[in-house]
């Protein structure tokens, strides 16, 4: 860039990845303008010299505070958890092939320091964070207040030559104007810059046509529908006490549900006193409703184990690793999911499914050291080209496993398949059953074989992120296997919530807060009844009842269903468009993101020309990266790092470099 030239960004997003490019901006300019001690560092970004004067602007649009941004704000309820444990996220990088953070650190180190000095913290966070520990689960309120004293903290930090200015309102439009592009605000004032980044984060959606009319049934009778949302933004005081409540799906936004439909409302959950009858106790207030939940499988997702770090120490990938991706690289083979890696993933998970039991139960095993010694032949990669190697190792061990503690993958993620219930209540019985153990086996972590299976895949996912990004497989593989199958698949094994909330859900259902429809549930609304209706084929009983039908989930992140008025103008004149795959039929499929050029990641026009100027970052990079939503991951106290952990802090420091490029 010309050295008197005011090189005008604009975040549109002032979330955790706004606020990522943000931060990088100001790592990198300082990097490059600072006096030179030695030759410049690789990161400093071209065309910015110490002896010159320019000068970076930077505007902030969002309508909500920055930092925090929508998702995380302070001020929400504290029932709320992350789904991550204090020691993974972090806002800022710690790789030293970047330019160096001019302040700020991981979110455990922020929790240390307050803990201590309590500064800028009010007394609801002093005394969550008496307690809160390296290894529990904090408050999204509370990452919140990380995020935003981070971004205070940068900020106190400018270089030279740099100004940020928020905006607490939306971006509209963004339209190119010469070499420049005019960001148009919700109130009328337009920003001309040289760089627009799309840092949208969680956008609303239209709904589908079965919400539609459900919203349109609720409006014509009188009924509730509450449609997907983030559970932040929802007036749970509306939902009526004591009465019935239906709510359809059992993913995270579940257990926010849940939470504030119990704790919120004043009940308590305290240690059970009764032999046999789960860990937790509910007492409850008297103010909540029925809640009758279901969803696709029919339970919750399965909890987290209790590990000391993020990944189970006592899994090591064997068949799914780094190496075996680099030599599909070096051989010039683009994988496929099903044939190539689910197969490696799969010996994963059945290995560390095995030698944990050998070592704490091994009593199953007929002859366990024979038995592993057999196993670990019938898994080796040659056997990666015979079509039967799954038979063969069935075969072994049905020879040496004892029948009730032989592994079933598939069935691990749909416990209820293949059974039929004469009841609800038999059903009911079912799942607390089913929540009981789930929550013993998280307690027993690496102790337990079923958690270190499923802490393979849970490790094989982080793997997975870096080979199948950027058109890494095919686009039939992308969809029939990775999201066809896999993703919903690894979720509801992986991605569960703490295990408290399994223990917490079982006691509701003891209390009989809590009760289920059961898996494949038919949702309906009978308008002479005036109610919304729920049925499963699998449960011979009268279809579950309510004037009130919760959506637990977040608005579906597909850009082609956005009602975002920026993302609908870029699509309307042509500088974004929604990636388009191919499936194995030939037939065109469109995806849930936008279609980006890497590296840095800029959108595609509808022309297929780049959009130059414009970056994107974060949920619509959700057709060129698996697993967006994530905060990127602090280095673990092992070492143990993959390379997805800090991708998104990569990907905005690439950004940050290209802008300051010029």
């Amino acid at each position: 860039m010309a050295k008197s030239q005011t090189n005008r960004v604009a975040l549109i997003g002032a979330g955790p990845r706004g606020t990522s490019v943000l931060e990088r901006l100001l790592a990198n300019w300082a990097a490059a303008t600072s006096p030179p001690a030695t030759s410049p560092t690789a990161g400093s970004p071209a065309g910015v010299t110490a002896d010159a004067a320019p000068r970076l602007h930077i505007d902030v649009v969002d309508p909500y505070p920055a930092g925090s941004g929508h998702v995380w704000q302070p001020e929400q309820s504290r029932l709320y958890l992350m789904n991550t444990q204090s020691f993974y996220p972090t806002l800022i990088p710690e790789d030293p092939e970047l330019a160096p953070p001019l302040a700020g650190g991981s979110f455990d180190r922020w929790r240390e320091a307050r803990r201590r000095d309590g500064r800028g913290v009010n007394d609801a966070e002093k005394a969550e964070l008496a307690t809160l520990e390296s290894h529990d689960f904090p408050s999204r309120a509370l990452y919140g207040r990380y995020l935003r004293q981070t971004l205070e903290e940068l900020l106190a930090r400018l270089p030279d030559g740099v100004e940020v200015t928020f905006h607490e309102t939306t971006a509209v439009a963004a339209r190119p104007a010469g070499q420049m592009f005019d960001v148009e605000l919700a109130g009328g004032a337009t920003l001309t810059v040289g760089s627009v980044v799309l840092a949208l984060g969680h956008i609303d959606a239209r709904l589908s046509p079965e919400q539609r009319s459900f919203r349109r049934a609720a409006e014509e009778q009188g009924l509730l529908y509450f449609p997907p949302a983030p559970p932040a933004d929802v007036d749970w005081q509306q939902v009526p006490d004591n009465e019935p409540v239906l709510v359809r799906g059992m993913g995270l936004n579940f257990f926010d549900v849940v939470g504030q439909l119990t704790e919120g409302r004043g009940g308590k959950f305290v240690e059970a006193g009764v032999p046999g009858a789960g860990v937790l106790e509910y007492r409850p207030s008297g103010r909540e409703p029925k809640i009758i939940a279901a969803s696709r499988r029919g339970t919750p997702y399965r909890a987290k184990a209790g590990l000391a770090g993020y990944y189970p120490s006592s899994v090591t990938m064997r068949y799914l690793t780094e190496a075996a991706m680099d030599r599909f690289t070096a051989a010039g083979i683009q994988p496929a999911f099903d044939h190539d890696l689910w197969p490696l993933l799969h010996r994963d998970a059945l290995w560390a499914y095995y030698t944990t039991l050998a070592s704490s139960q091994p009593a199953a095993i007929r002859d366990p050291k024979q038995f592993l010694a057999d196993l670990e032949d019938a898994l080796q990669p040659h056997a990666h080209t015979t079509a039967n190697w799954e038979s063969n190792v069935g075969d072994l061990v049905e020879k040496h496993v004892a029948a009730s503690r032989r592994l079933n993958l598939r069935g691990l993620a749909a416990p209820l398949a293949g059974r039929s219930f004469a009841s609800r209540r038999q059903l009911d019985s079912a799942i607390t059953a089913y929540l009981d153990d789930d929550a013993r086996r998280s307690a027993l972590g690496e102790s337990d074989p079923v958690k270190m299976a499923i802490g393979a895949l849970h490790t094989g996912r982080a793997i997975l992120k870096a080979v199948v990004a950027d058109g890494g497989i095919t686009d039939e593989s992308w969809l029939a296997g990775l999201r066809g199958w896999f993703e919903s698949f690894v979720e509801g094994l992986a991605s569960g919530p703490p295990a408290l909330r399994s223990e917490q859900l079982a006691a509701l259902a003891r209390a009989g807060v809590v009760s289920f429809v059961g898996p494949d549930p038919k949702f309906s609304v009978d308008r002479t009844a005036k109610v919304f209706r729920a049925f499963s084929p699998w449960v011979r009983d009268a279809p579950a009842e309510a004037r009130t039908l919760i959506e637990a989930m977040s608005p579906a992140n597909r850009v082609g269903f956005n009602v975002s008025p920026l993302l609908e103008q870029l699509m309307t004149d042509g500088l974004v468009r929604t990636k388009i795959m191919m499936s194995v039929e030939g037939t065109p499929v469109q995806t849930t993101g936008l279609d980006v050029e890497p590296h840095p990641y800029r959108p595609v026009a509808s022309n297929g020309s780049v959009t130059e100027g414009m970056y994107v970052l974060g949920l619509q990079l959700s057709s060129n990266q698996w697993g967006t939503a994530i905060a990127a991951e602090a280095r673990p106290a092992d070492g143990r790092v993959y390379s997805s952990g800090q991708r998104t802090l990569r990907d905005a420091d690439e950004i940050a470099r290209s802008i300051l490029r010029g």
